[in-house]
């Protein structure tokens, strides 16, 4: 076998987003986006009120909530430490976001915000002097709330007009500093998701029991207008920069839904829950068109998206340079009528076939196969390099009396995944890089807490907002960066 496991240049490094770690989220100039209103995305309602005399939405946080992602880890005062704690495990790329509502507070605004200009201006030149490629995701989970409390979000055709100024914006400003970009993080989970995943938030006094309920005719004339957005930037970022590279960003343990068995119902059943749980959105962004499995759907429900002819042809003409995906588990899935889901994905019936399931409290199914299988369904789907840039564990931990950290299920995990990884890119699969989501504690996106812990760096906060945030390296951290100094062949020592 060759002494060389991976490419040379494959990068290793990790994967966090903006709203979770940085806080300071009313801090020089930044404004309210919309999961500075939840306590967590699959967790409670979130924290709006509809206003009847103005007939919209207005932000009123609950007072017997915490929302630790308003403080999130510091990062944002901190990010100095922490990345150093990433370059000493060897990281040749970090992935993170750019917070919209620090650069534009309200997200309509036709001047940028020089303090959070400035902010990642600093932070870039850190990662870079670290020796950290920046991977860094447009709209992580951060759309400026008052564009969906003002317009509704993506379902207003103004949202383009906003969106193209600030990524103008920071290509512009960026150049150079970054040539790895993501557009929207995930975006494929508005299907369920559509006010945090997708930006879009119905304006109609007919949802105002709940505000994550978004009604049909929003949610497809949003995902219309985010696709013309996505080859827009596209354009805009080759145009500005040649070197840069733009990528969507989808969540793909869908890709992994086995069915449970032969029947034609649940192979089917499977296949067509793939599709509308992840395809619909990668097809156009990959492929340059609408999928007509969608079309057909938007037929037979009476919905009809508004879209113009230039709309479609800069979605062809625009497609992403790579496909940048999340991975944590696969399902079993079991033909019922309904589909349940998780942080992870879907969550389907249990597969008697995988041997591993993680710790309680969330108790997923590992499946390091599965993401071999996803990275080769993807790549013969779409023909585009695939960047690897979430996978990981969320596990319940607690320093031992000694303020150890002994995870040695987040290892095995790792290192299952990532011999998988190596496999695939043997199968002829072209792959960019594995970054593990989150390297250092952060606040879990799904549920709210500090409690799902999925870093190679402890940080001392909890569910409850206390703590002293001080870091500290758990038995994981050695191990990556043997992973890292070796480009991967030491996990097959």
């Amino acid at each position: 076998m060759n002494e060389k496991r991976f490419p040379e240049g494959f990068l290793w490094g990790g994967a966090v987003a903006a709203n979770q770690l940085e806080g300071a989220w009313m801090e020089d100039g930044k404004q309210p986006n919309v999961t500075d209103i939840c306590v967590g995305i699959n967790t409670a309602e979130p924290g709006l009120k509809w206003n009847e005399e103005a007939h919209k939405w207005e932000m009123q946080l609950d007072p017997n909530k915490i929302y630790l992602s308003h403080d999130g880890i510091d990062f944002y005062h901190r990010y100095k430490e922490d990345l150093a704690l990433m370059a000493g495990m060897g990281f040749k790329c970090f992935r993170t976001s750019i917070a919209w509502g620090r650069i534009f507070p309200n997200g309509d605004e036709e001047v940028p915000n020089e303090a959070g200009l400035k902010f990642y201006d600093d932070l870039f030149d850190e990662m870079r002097r670290l020796g950290m490629e920046p991977a860094i995701t447009l709209s992580h989970y951060e759309t400026p709330l008052h564009l969906l409390t003002e317009y509704g979000g993506w379902c207003s055709d103004r949202m383009l007009e906003f969106w193209k100024r600030y990524v103008t914006t920071v290509f512009t400003r960026y150049k150079g500093k970054v040539t790895l970009w993501m557009t929207f993080n995930e975006v494929n989970n508005m299907y369920r998701r559509p006010m945090v995943s997708a930006g879009v938030l119905s304006l109609d006094p007919e949802n105002k029991v709940n505000p994550q309920v978004v009604n049909e005719k929003d949610k497809w004339q949003a995902y219309v207008n985010i696709l013309v957005a996505n080859a827009w930037t596209v354009k805009i970022g080759h145009e500005i920069d040649p070197a840069n590279r733009i990528g969507c960003m989808l969540s793909s343990s869908a890709v992994a839904n086995y069915p449970v068995n032969c029947d034609p119902k649940n192979v089917l059943g499977a296949y067509n829950l793939t599709r509308t749980a992840l395809f619909y959105m990668g097809d156009p962004m990959c492929n340059g068109k609408i999928p007509g499995y969608l079309k057909r759907m938007w037929r037979e429900k009476g919905i009809d998206p508004v879209i113009s002819e230039d709309g479609l042809q800069m979605i062809k003409d625009y497609t992403v340079d790579y496909y940048a995906f999340s991975y944590y588990k696969s399902s079993a899935y079991q033909y019922s009528g309904e589909a349940e889901f998780d942080t992870g994905g879907i969550k389907g019936v249990d597969n008697p076939y995988l041997k591993a399931v993680s710790p309680k409290p969330w108790s997923w199914p590992v499946d390091p196969e599965g993401l071999r299988y996803v990275l080769n369904v993807l790549y013969d789907r779409y023909n585009k390099p695939l960047f690897i840039v979430e996978n990981g564990i969320g596990l319940d931990e607690t320093p031992d009396e000694n303020g150890e950290i002994h995870d040695d299920f987040r290892v095995q995990y790792a290192r299952d995944h990532m011999i998988q990884v190596q496999e695939a890119i043997e199968d002829g699969v072209d792959v960019m890089g594995y970054l593990w989501w989150g390297p250092i504690d952060v606040v879990s996106a799904g549920t709210g807490e500090m409690k799902k812990r999925y870093g190679f760096v402890y940080v001392d906060r909890f569910n409850d907002g206390t703590g002293t945030l001080e870091r500290s390296k758990k038995d994981s951290y050695e191990w990556m960066k043997k992973v890292c100094e070796t480009n991967g062949a030491s996990l097959f020592e």
